[in-house]
């Protein structure tokens, strides 16, 4: 069954800003940046709240929630934000998670020239 979530509701508008907040406080508690582009990261906090709203956590927005039951999820190893592959994995390797919120310092910093050459040519 699909839940229709409307984000012009009070209540997504509560749950967004809570997920915001949520945000904050995994780049402040990891050391991360968000990403430069902006529309990125409000893309991935708006995927975040419907999937709070739905499933009551914050799963990653970018992979399928896989499970009916908490159990089910917890055996499927479901992405919980911020996921163990993005801690473990792919910031350090690369400087960004899977979904492109948080990033490092030098990744973000990177970014933003490389978007500024793309938008000059």
């Amino acid at each position: 069954m699909i839940k229709k979530i409307d984000v012009e509701s009070e209540e997504f508008q509560i749950q967004f800003e809570l997920t915001k907040q949520f945000t904050d406080k995994v780049c402040e508690e990891h050391g991360f940046v968000y990403n430069p582009e902006l529309d990125v990261n409000e893309s991935i906090q708006m995927g975040l709240t419907r999937n709070k709203m739905i499933y009551g956590k914050r799963y990653c927005p970018c992979f399928m929630v896989i499970g009916k039951t908490d159990e089910e999820k917890e055996k499927a190893d479901n992405r919980l934000c911020p996921c163990t592959p993005a801690l473990t994995k792919e910031i350090p390797d690369t400087g960004s998670c899977h979904c492109g919120i948080f990033c490092t310092k030098e990744f973000a910093v990177q970014s933003a020239k490389d978007e500024e050459t793309h938008d000059a040519i």
